[in-house]
């Protein structure tokens, strides 16, 4: 049997792959250690579990919620804004609750898309931004993921060759999975080229809390005038340890803003109110519990270079995000990345990410989560050690290892 239209439009889900490998050595007695899916391990902080405990025992907040966002919480939202970034956004018409960034950013290119209607995307890319769009039946475009002048020179040529002219340019900074970092001298000409192009800006900053520098990544609302065509998409997922909570927002043009809630006002009646009241508390409530977040994926990051490098394989540092982005070492190279991250499992009991899956241009890389404490990262790294010192002779007959440069 044929699938249906829209699934026929993705191609095969590449982590599943190397998820069911996991699975198997897993059930084989491997002890696996997972530095693939971004699912942030630390505990959510003790006063916002309190707050959900506290709000759940009210029966009146068991039944349905406000598919937007309660008030309480995009106001919450709003004073974030305005402390963080200096950004003064109405709550009533600005902000909006999502099932998470992931879930606002599909149901806005489902607000906004048209069939055939032409995106920019930057590749490599978090899955969503591309096949969110792909799935409301868009074309795709692709641009340079690292905030350079490269990108302009890519968006100058997508909107002389692309028919019909582009509605969208997709940001992720700090980005996920490259952990490349823009600042406001980039988002200044970002906007302005939206602006003199009549394009949107959709950006994802859903790591702007996980910086390993003194300085905080910004928002591309910071520029002023840039909410005449942005909208931000944030999450509390790895600010506030929340990933299985689901708790985004989308805030900005009042425009787009109110396309996102129609949408969703037929899809969905919000997060449960309980989560709803207790994110609400974690963004209103002390800023301690992310600085300590902050100082431990700081840590893993030190630990996962310095133990990696010294096992053979040089990790670049991240400079935010909670993960690295890995160059393949030249001798596996040729083999890309999905087969790479076989062979980690395989060959090193580690799980990681493979680039392919973030788009084409990312397959000489892997994504490398800063999930696992610092024991686990370092005795990741022993594996991968033993691994690179054998594989001359394990694996003669699955690559010519030895014919690297």
């Amino acid at each position: 049997m044929e699938d249906f239209y829209k699934t026929r439009r993705l191609p095969p889900y590449v982590f599943e792959q190397v998820n069911r490998l996991k699975a198997k050595a897993r059930a084989a007695g491997a002890d696996i250690i997972d530095l693939g899916m971004g699912n942030p391990d630390l505990p959510t902080p003790r006063h916002i579990v309190e707050k959900l405990v506290e709000t759940v025992q009210n029966p009146r907040t068991h039944r349905y919620s406000a598919s937007k966002g309660i008030p309480g919480l995009r106001k919450a939202q709003a004073g974030y804004y305005a402390r963080r970034f200096g950004v003064k956004l109405n709550p009533d018409t600005q902000v909006v609750a999502t099932l998470g960034s992931k879930e606002g950013f599909a149901n806005m290119a489902q607000a906004i898309t048209a069939p055939g209607d032409v995106v920019l995307v930057p590749n490599p890319s978090y899955p969503i931004h591309a096949f969110g769009f792909l799935m409301a039946g868009a074309a795709l475009r692709s641009i340079p993921s690292e905030p350079t002048p490269e990108v302009f020179s890519a968006l100058e040529r997508a909107i002389i060759h692309s028919v019909p002219k582009p509605i969208a340019l997709i940001l992720c900074y700090p980005a996920n999975p490259t952990a490349y970092v823009a600042d406001l001298d980039f988002y200044r000409d970002v906007v302005a080229f939206a602006k003199k192009h009549e394009i949107f800006i959709l950006s994802d900053l859903a790591y702007s809390e996980i910086y390993f520098n003194d300085t905080p990544p910004p928002s591309v609302l910071q520029v002023p005038g840039a909410i005449d065509v942005t909208v931000e998409f944030t999450s509390l997922s790895k600010t506030f340890s929340m990933p299985g909570w689901r708790m985004g927002f989308a805030v900005g043009n009042e425009r787009l803003i109110a396309a996102l809630a129609r949408v969703k006002s037929y899809l969905d009646y919000g997060a449960f109110t309980p989560i709803q009241v207790a994110a609400a508390a974690a963004l209103n409530g002390p800023d301690d519990c992310i600085a300590e977040t902050r100082d431990i994926y700081r840590k893993r990051r030190d630990v996962l270079v310095e133990s990696f490098t010294r096992a053979g394989w040089p990790i670049p540092a991240p400079e935010a995000s909670m993960f690295a982005w890995a160059p393949i070492p030249e001798k596996f190279r040729s083999l890309g990345s999905l087969e790479f991250s076989k062979l980690l499992i395989e060959k090193a009991d580690v799980a990681v990410s493979p680039g392919i899956g973030f788009g084409e241009y990312g397959d000489d890389y892997i994504r490398i989560g800063l999930v696992e404490n610092e024991q686990r990262i370092r005795q990741a790294a022993r594996g991968i050690r033993r691994f690179l010192e054998t594989a001359d002779e394990t694996l003669h007959n699955v690559v010519p290892v030895r014919a690297s440069r």
